[in-house]
């Protein structure tokens, strides 16, 4: 069936760091719309990575979607009467998405504290490869490694 090809649209860059991926995680903490909510949140975490690490936030918030995202994925494909958990590589945007996810699922989960300071512990503990998004991470690529058997089976 042929249509019109989809356009991916790309939020604008954030107006404070000129950074896309920032834009994406300011996007993905709105919950009813309220922008300026989530703006506070990504900005005052970004602040408090600039204090603790003394480093450039930005440089830490990227090493920390880079080290959360995975590289393989395991997909259910139904051959023959039986399901298979069948290995498959992740694209770049779909990791990135699902590293976000991770980071701000895992900073939810933790209490008594704000928002930003959750969020900016966790960014930091995935920058230096430990939390809990890096140990999703990596169930996941145990997962894949596991099921590898099946990787010939195509999608």
């Amino acid at each position: 069936m042929a249509g019109k090809k989809i356009i991916k649209r790309e939020p604008a860059p954030d107006p404070v760091y000129n950074n896309v991926v920032v834009a994406k995680v300011i996007n993905h903490i709105m919950k009813k719309g309220k922008k300026t909510v989530s703006k506070k949140i990504v900005y005052g975490a970004l602040e408090v990575i600039k204090e603790k690490t003394q480093k450039d936030p930005v440089e830490i918030f990227d090493l920390a979607l880079n080290n959360a995202r995975p590289l393989l994925e395991v997909k259910s494909q139904r051959i023959g009467g039986a399901t298979y958990q069948v290995p498959k590589p992740v694209a770049k945007e779909r990791g990135l998405a699902i590293a976000v996810r991770w980071l701000l699922e895992s900073a939810r989960k933790k209490k008594g504290q704000p928002m930003a300071q959750k969020l900016a512990e966790e960014l930091i503990n995935a920058a230096n490869n430990t939390g809990v998004a890096i140990k999703k991470k990596e169930d996941t690529h145990r997962m894949a490694e596991a099921n590898r058997a099946f990787a010939h089976f195509k999608f």
